[in-house]
């Protein structure tokens, strides 16, 4: 077992430290578990308010913006649950050494980049020539 890395509360990685040491990594693999803890606290509480609210409405309206709220609900839920998976695949990264580093050029991620956003997987310039390229040969 891998012994525990100490990280001060108020530490934030800084551009100065060598990319992706272990004080990083450990901030990162942390920040990214509380995220997918929080995300996986708020669907169980969905799921037991889609069971509690499972009830017989008579009035067609109130019917009707109650299936609303939970098809949007349930929306949410699918779009955090792509996230979770998301969130496990950047934690495998972290343990495979792979983390931080863009997959289309090898360059590291910016610091700023990642702690905006801990499951980047590519450079900002990468991101914004997948989304172009993604924008010109998508079916309209």
């Amino acid at each position: 077992m891998k012994p525990q890395i100490f990280l001060p509360d108020d530490y934030r990685p800084a551009e100065d430290e060598p990319f992706m040491n272990e004080r990083q990594l450990e901030y990162f693999r942390r920040k990214l578990e509380a995220w997918k803890a929080e995300l996986l606290e708020q669907s169980a509480e969905t799921l037991e308010g889609l069971q509690d609210s499972a009830r017989n409405v008579p009035d067609l309206a109130d019917r009707a913006s109650e299936e609303t709220d939970r098809a949007l609900e349930l929306r949410t839920r699918d779009r955090q649950r792509k996230l979770v998976g998301k969130i496990d695949a950047a934690l495998r990264r972290i343990v495979n050494g792979e983390y931080g580093y863009c997959e289309v050029t090898g360059e590291p991620i910016s610091l700023k980049r990642l702690d905006a956003r801990p499951i980047a997987t590519m450079t900002v310039a990468a991101q914004e020539k997948h989304e172009r390229r993604e924008r010109v040969h998508r079916d309209d």
